[in-house]
């Protein structure tokens, strides 16, 4: 009997504790379903991007019809109907884009040239946008018009011009692309072209060009410099006759040239000898017979 009592015991707890864990279960399965519900229900948009609804059905709450509507949902935490309301979120920042095309120039040569865009689209033509293109709008258009632009503008200039106006270039590309762009509700922040080369045919044809540049003006200096010194050799010839005729003029007239030499030649073995160390006395006169020259020579007996 005691023993009987003990089961009986037993089994009531079982059962409690069985409906007990039920009780969870159901409780377990209803929040989860509730949060389902709160899940399908409540939808964000971060920051920096937007949405646009498309109703799968006519919302019989607020009587928008089907499809897209024209309205633009902003940033934050929004209601939606569930299976009825479908939000498409757009990232509005700006994105950069580098477009690499190869096109030719007026004078057939081949360039390679990057583009590099800045862009975002416009935000009040959000719903236009996704119904004409999606959200990967700047997939679909941007390489296409880039490179539509880019060719139209290379072909008007030579490879040289390229190089030379490469800012005008730039600046017509930009003013092209931003027209082309808005026609699809883009905006392109900044356009810039990153990458400018040519073949390897045209760059060769540049080097050779530069250098053969280089030797010209070589050789332009070569000949200034020869005419410089013909020039030079001519005004030191015209110098050293009208020398020699003065020197023939005044010897002509007397021996005061002839003096005068003597002394310029005197005082410079003077100065000379009187730097050197081994001489410490220049004798003054005291020759044979009479004579007092000193060291000055006596070129009137020579």
């Amino acid at each position: 009997e005691g023993r009987g009592c003990w089961i009986r015991k037993q089994d009531k707890m079982q059962a409690a504790l069985d409906k007990l864990l039920s009780r969870l279960a159901v409780a377990a399965l209803g929040v989860s379903a509730g949060g389902a519900m709160v899940g399908s229900v409540i939808y964000d948009i971060d920051g920096g991007k937007r949405a646009i609804m498309f109703n799968r059905f006519p919302n019989p709450f607020t009587g928008e019809a089907s499809g897209i509507q024209k309205y633009v949902i902003q940033e934050g935490t929004h209601i939606r109907v569930p299976w009825i309301q479908d939000p498409k979120i757009f990232d509005i920042r700006t994105r950069p884009r580098a477009i690499p095309t190869v096109t030719g120039t007026r004078d057939l040569q081949m360039v390679n040239i990057t583009l590099r865009l800045l862009s975002r689209p416009q935000i009040e033509k959000l719903p236009v946008i996704y119904q004409q293109l999606g959200l990967d709008y700047d997939e679909r258009i941007l390489p296409s018009i880039a490179n539509e632009v880019l060719k139209s503008v290379v072909a008007q200039y030579d490879a040289e011009e390229l190089l030379k106006k490469r800012e005008l270039v730039s600046r017509e590309v930009k003013d092209q692309l931003t027209q082309r762009a808005s026609d699809f509700n883009i905006v392109l922040e900044d356009i810039s072209i990153t990458h400018l080369t040519f073949g390897k045919d045209y760059a060769s044809a540049i080097e050779k060009k530069q250098v053969a540049q280089q030797e010209a003006e070589r050789q332009r200096f070569i000949v200034a410099k020869a005419e410089q010194e013909k020039k030079a050799s001519v005004i030191r010839a015209e110098g050293e006759a009208e020398a020699a005729r003065l020197i023939s003029s005044a010897l002509r007239q007397g021996p005061a040239l002839l003096e005068l030499r003597r002394l310029e030649a005197a005082r410079d073995i003077t100065s000379t000898l009187a730097s050197a160390k081994n001489i410490t006395f220049i004798p003054q006169g005291g020759g044979h017979g009479g004579g007092s020259n000193g060291i000055l020579l006596n070129m009137k007996d020579t």
